[in-house]
């Protein structure tokens, strides 16, 4: 079969070389011996090649044509643009610049490529890789033709990899370095002596391509572990890399550089003749390495230089590009990515067949492994024992029991075997076999012991996932594998995700996390049904992507899927109830009041039981930890004990007021004995000061510290207090600000956090009866730590009083620092939503903002409320990715909730406008116009 380099079609349309030249030949065919060559008039002539060419090459790749988006193409006709440069160069430098009538064998010179550009598969930004190879001493004609060539390719911009060596040299580097080895694996004679490139051939063959190959195996694959560590050892990341990342390019190239060294191959086709890969496998490396070669093609034309990372704002160009096109609840970013990761997946399978046999047959097994290898049975449950790795005794073992695909994962779990790669492979072979067990209730028993098994279901999962046998035994998990989420709040796909999450909930379940989750590692082993609490997890995420509300489609498909599972009718109505409330208690604990007697009283209603609480509590630990490495964090779960506790007491049979007056005078006693050197009348004056909320929104120790703070202003007279403590069980900053009450202070307020780079979670407002404001606030930097540091504190403190004197003009101080916001989250968009809801308390109208996350929007949306002269009472921020949910507890100047509905009415427009205004500052039309 022909490479496409052989196939590059109108090569002269790229470039002509003879033209070139002769061209350069008229420059200096009049000067005088020795003179300098024109260089500027040289290096004019070639970069118009240089651009002619790229520009008809990425023609071609992107206008309509039978060579659109064909990256191979690409990458073939770059490589022979820059093999016909360089021949032009050289010829150049030979016969015009450094002419020698008659040069001796000393002065031979060739010039090799190596790496990628070897392969005949240049990227179109991609560096170029060349061996200059000469005699045994080199002459300085020769030196002087290598420096030439160099300076005039750097000049032309081009990034240049070198090395000049004899023959003897390059194979004693290639012993000692396993990178140099594999680059010249792939060398490709270009110009020159072509019997020094045939020498260096020859003794390479000889030299390493005589044995078994083991030292190169055990260095590739050693570093491949180390790019992937380094890469985040997981091929489900948001912006992969295209090259580098893990299921990537450079993956598939490790396949083929063993294959080559080992088989004397030269295109994956040639595997499926040596045996090494089934003819279907050799055509899922090639549309692998096709696909992923497109996508890099297209990284490098659109960011103009040599970058592998498919980052946020690329792939949603990319994807429309290759033709995928948004449909009705399917996005084409969406099905983009869930391609390219399916694509991943698959390298990650031909890498576990082709590189784990390897393994297998060329490792050297420690002699410990051995000696253990002999202790064990060489049969278990039916398998055969292949030292540490499970397998079947015939090629027909499925076949003639396909549950035994299944019961291979189970023993292996058991026992805490690796499944041999071999076994894997015909797993994969016979995967339509899963088909017939959806109804088989072994089958079925086998999948929920390994799932709720106490030894790593996790990894159990993955490698069912892997092999393709967990997506064909559930279907419905097979819709989600791969199934991605454009945003940046999702870092992993649906499937992994969910597979996490079973892990974070058996490490809650055996004590790991007890330190981060003191209260699920308690509650967990309280729940009376674990099949209950592991299917919910499972499920809770597994009809994302449907176009509906995945919360009540998956409570659909867990009343299918329970019985089938062996779950009783009243343990999957529980499955399918915590599948359509998953979300509940992170909604009401992040975005609700949670001293608000109605929000306890709501919540309660919904979960009805302890059993419920326990359940739910525990499912939304497992989904929130799982979304991402820097997701949860000590505010969130704060939030979530905080709900639990006051749910269980209701559910309990108690009260949250227990009479409002007795709870407040209960709660002014234990202030009264924690302010040490107060008297009595001073106490009762500050009592006064307080209005009912106010004593039922925080905790005495809080209410203590702020009463220490309001009493310092008043006796120093003092027109702000701030006031600032570091928490770092929860994560937050906690800042107390005590200023005189004035309007639009929660909007002044918010501005100056938002320019000190400090994020609001959360925030109480009180006006008391002296008419001043106590309002406490909890921040977190960007990151979602604690905003602490002296000099950052210093300076919020100063842009609080700043604003409050409005000296401070906030518009401007954010549009000065929008040059360093970052840009890679540009591409998203959040459509502007305006929801008010006066059930969800007694007392207040609550009102709840969508948006675009951005520096400045909490003020901005303040500001608007402000206009609307509503008083905010609380604050709740919660930011998922670039999505903001604020919500906000208001009345009106009268102190009474909001019901007329033109004036409800006017509050949702009005903040809309206001966000929308705001957006449109960020928007490249608008931009453009200032």
């Amino acid at each position: 079969m022909a490479k496409p380099y052989d196939q590059i079609a109108d090569r002269r349309a790229i470039v002509r070389r003879r033209a070139l030249e002769d061209a350069l030949a008229r420059l200096v065919e009049d000067l005088p011996t020795g003179a300098e060559p024109p260089r500027t008039a040289v290096l004019s002539l070639l970069r118009e090649a240089l651009a002619a060419g790229r520009a008809e090459i990425r023609r071609r790749f992107e206008e309509p044509g039978p060579l659109r988006n064909d990256g191979e193409q690409v990458l073939a006709a770059t490589s022979f643009l820059m093999d016909q440069l360089i021949r032009v160069i050289f010829d150049f430098a030979d016969q015009h610049i450094y002419p020698a009538a008659n040069p001796s064998t000393a002065e031979r010179l060739g010039v090799v490529a190596t790496g990628g550009y070897g392969r005949g598969e240049l990227a179109p930004l991609s560096d170029i890789d060349l061996l200059f190879l000469r005699p045994y001493k080199q002459t300085p004609r020769g030196e002087q033709i290598v420096e030439f060539m160099l300076y005039l390719l750097w000049d032309l911009g081009l990034k240049v990899g070198h090395a000049t060596r004899t023959v003897e040299e390059s194979l004693r580097y290639a012993e000692r370095d396993q990178t140099i080895r594999t680059a010249l694996l792939e060398a490709r004679y270009v110009w020159g002596d072509r019997d020094l490139y045939d020498e260096l051939k020859r003794g390479f063959t000889q030299t390493f391509l005589n044995g078994d190959g083991r030292d190169f195996v055990e260095a590739k694959l050693a570093e491949r572990d180390q790019r992937h560590h380094r890469m985040g050892d997981s091929r489900y990341v948001v912006e992969p890399n295209v090259k580098e990342g893990k299921g990537g390019l450079r993956d598939l190239h490790l396949l083929f550089w063993i294959a080559e060294y080992l088989y004397r191959v030269s295109e994956p086709g040639e595997l499926v003749a040596k045996g090494v890969l089934t003819r279907e496998e050799a055509r899922h490396f090639e549309r692998a390495e096709r696909f992923f070669t497109t996508v890099r093609c297209h990284i490098h034309y659109l960011t103009g230089r040599a970058d592998d990372r498919l980052s946020f704002e690329l792939q949603r160009e990319i994807a429309a590009r290759l033709g995928y096109q948004d449909r009705p609840g399917s996005r084409g970013v969406e099905r983009f990515t869930k391609h390219y990761y399916l694509h991943a997946k698959t390298v990650g399978d031909l890498t576990r067949i082709f590189v784990a046999a390897l393994e297998d047959s060329r490792r050297r097994k420690p002699k410990l492994a051995a000696l253990w290898q002999t202790l064990r049975p060489r049969q278990l449950e039916g398998f055969r024992l292949d030292g540490e790795r499970l397998g079947v005794a015939t090629p027909d073992a499925f076949a003639k029991d396909p549950v035994a695909i299944l019961r291979l994962f189970h023993v292996a779990q058991e026992n805490d075997l690796d499944i041999h790669p071999a076994t894997l492979r015909l797993v994969t072979q016979n995967i339509r076999l899963v088909d017939r067990l959806r109804a088989d209730s072994e089958a079925n028993r086998l999948f929920m012991e390994m799932m709720t098994s106490r030894n790593d279901p996790e990894t159990t999962l993955r490698r069912l996932n892997e092999a393709g046998v967990f997506g064909r035994f559930i279907p419905d998990f097979g819709r989600v594998v791969a199934q991605t989420q454009h945003d940046m709040y999702h870092t992993y796909t649906v499937d992994e995700h969910t597979i996490r999450a079973i892990g974070i909930l058996a490490r809650i379940e055996n004590g790991t996390l007890k330190e981060d989750h003191p209260l699920a590692s308690g509650i967990v082993h309280k729940i009376l049904s674990r099949p209950v609490l592991y299917l919910a997890v499972l499920l809770h995420d597994i009809a994302k992507g449907r176009g509906g509300d995945h919360s009540i489609l998956g409570a659909e498909v867990a009343m299918q899927l329970g019985p089938r599972l062996g779950l009783t009718a009243a343990e999957t109505e529980t499955v399918a109830w915590l599948v359509r409330y998953h979300l509940a208690m992170s909604a009401t604990a992040f975005q609700r009041d949670l001293m608000d007697p109605k929000t306890i009283e709501t919540f309660a209603a919904l979960i009805q039981s302890p059993e419920r609480l326990r359940l739910l509590l525990v499912l939304t630990v497992c989904d929130i930890r799982a979304v991402g490495p820097n997701v949860w964090n000590g505010w969130k779960a704060a939030l979530l004990r905080q709900l639990y506790y006051a749910t269980e007491q209701v559910l309990s049979g108690g009260t949250l007021s227990g009479g409002r007056a007795e709870r407040i005078k209960q709660i002014q006693v234990e202030i009264g004995s924690r302010l040490a050197g107060w008297t009595d009348a001073e106490k009762e004056e500050h009592f006064a000061r307080g209005y009912a909320p106010y004593w039922l929104s925080f905790d005495p120790d809080t209410l203590a510290r702020q009463a220490e703070l309001v009493r310092r202003a008043e006796r120093d007279h003092q027109p702000l207090a701030f006031e600032h403590r570091i928490d770092g069980e929860r994560s937050v900053t906690e800042i107390t600000i005590y200023t005189l009450d004035t309007h639009g202070l929660f909007a002044r307020l918010a501005g100056a956090m938002a320019i000190s780079g400090a994020t609001i979670v959360d925030a109480k407002i009180f006006t008391l009866a002296n008419g001043m404001a106590l309002d406490t606030f909890w921040i977190q930097d960007l990151e979602g730590k604690p905003f602490d540091g002296p000099q950052r504190l210093a300076r919020l403190a100063a842009r609080v009083e700043l604003s409050l004197s409005n000296r401070l003009d906030i518009q401007r101080e954010l549009d000065s620092q929008r040059a360093s916001w970052p840009k890679r989250d540009e591409v998203f968009t959040v459509e502007p939503r305006v929801l008010v809801d006066n059930n969800a308390s007694d007392t207040f109208t609550v009102i709840e903002v969508n948006g675009r996350d951005r520096p400045g929007f909490l003020h901005v949306v303040t500001r608007a409320l402000t206009r609307l002269n509503l008083k905010i009472t609380s604050a709740h921020i919660t930011t998922y990715g670039e999505r903001a949910v604020d919500v906000f507890y208001v009345k009106d100047l009268f102190g009474l909730k909001i019901v007329n509905q033109e004036k409800l009415k006017q509050v949702a427009d009005s903040v809309e406008r206001a966000i929308r205004t705001f957006d449109a500052r960020f928007d490249p039309v608008a931009k453009a116009a200032e």
